[in-house]
């Protein structure tokens, strides 16, 4: 990995990449990555299919390696640091971790058994406080009576909230949620944003990354936004800096208008 200077290393970063580059034989799925999420942002990733959203998602979850460059999280550098030290400091929801989750499985044992970094409850005997809590969690997400149903009786909503309940079981410091309203009805990705929403406005709720196709289910209160196209950085920043009809045409290749009302953004083609 390249080094950088120590000096360049922003002490309020829970996440911080710099010349990150990931590349799979001759194509670039990210290129020349500079990013920085600090403890009290909330960030949106937005782009188009194959522009390296979860591909990021994945470094900052430290399950991919960049093929250059540098990444620390929470303080600790990938690649100098035993990362099953470090990913339960991490909440992440994502389809792929979705499958690894036994169908018979409980929705309960689901979160809570992300205490314990496992997924599949096996002889753990977990306490009545980490019970209350996955139960508190599943709550707060609109699922809660959901607790004693197999997992793979759900419909894809429903997984999608316990899924963001068992990612916030270990009380992280940072959170990564990858598409969590992709396949939801309209009043179930409302619904959620709507809770994702009151969670951005929670001075306690830890530092979080959202990746989303559609600026629509940007919550209110998120404070970033990145775009991505072919692995690069459209723009980055504040979101009403960031969301513009001129930013969002070049992300995804097309004209573009785009206006906020009441918190929430809307965009359409011209």
């Amino acid at each position: 990995m390249t080094e950088i200077n120590p000096e360049a290393i922003n002490p309020d970063a829970v996440l911080q990449l710099n010349q990150v580059t990931v590349r799979r034989g001759e194509k670039y799925l990210l290129r020349d990555l500079d990013w920085t999420v600090e403890l009290d942002e909330r960030w949106a990733i937005l782009g188009p299919n194959g522009a390296g959203k979860t591909t990021l998602l994945q470094i900052a979850a430290t399950s991919l390696y960049p093929s250059s460059g540098t990444v620390h999280i929470l303080g600790e550098r990938l690649g100098a640091v035993n990362v099953f030290e470090l990913r339960p400091r991490i909440g992440f929801a994502s389809a792929a971790l979705a499958q690894r989750i036994p169908g018979n499985e409980l929705v309960i044992d689901v979160v809570v058994s992300a205490g314990y970094s496992v997924i599949g409850r096996w002889r753990e005997a977990y306490g009545r406080l980490d019970v209350r809590r996955a139960g508190r969690l599943l709550e707060r997400f609109g699922v809660g009576e959901l607790g004693e149903r197999s997992y793979g009786t759900l419909s894809e909503g429903e997984r999608k909230r316990v899924q963001i309940a068992r990612a916030l079981m270990a009380d992280p410091e940072m959170l990564l949620l990858d598409e969590p309203a992709a396949g939801m009805d309209l009043g179930g990705r409302e619904d959620l944003v709507a809770r994702l929403s009151r969670m951005a406005a929670d001075a306690d709720a830890p530092a979080t990354v959202l990746v989303t196709h559609h600026v629509e289910e940007i919550p209110t209160g998120f404070t970033h936004v990145l775009l991505l196209r072919d692995g690069g950085v459209v723009a980055s920043g504040l979101t009403h800096d960031v969301l513009t009809p001129e930013n969002l045409s070049a992300t995804f290749g097309l004209p573009l208008s785009v206006r906020s009302e009441a918190g929430r953004w809307f965009a359409r083609a011209e």
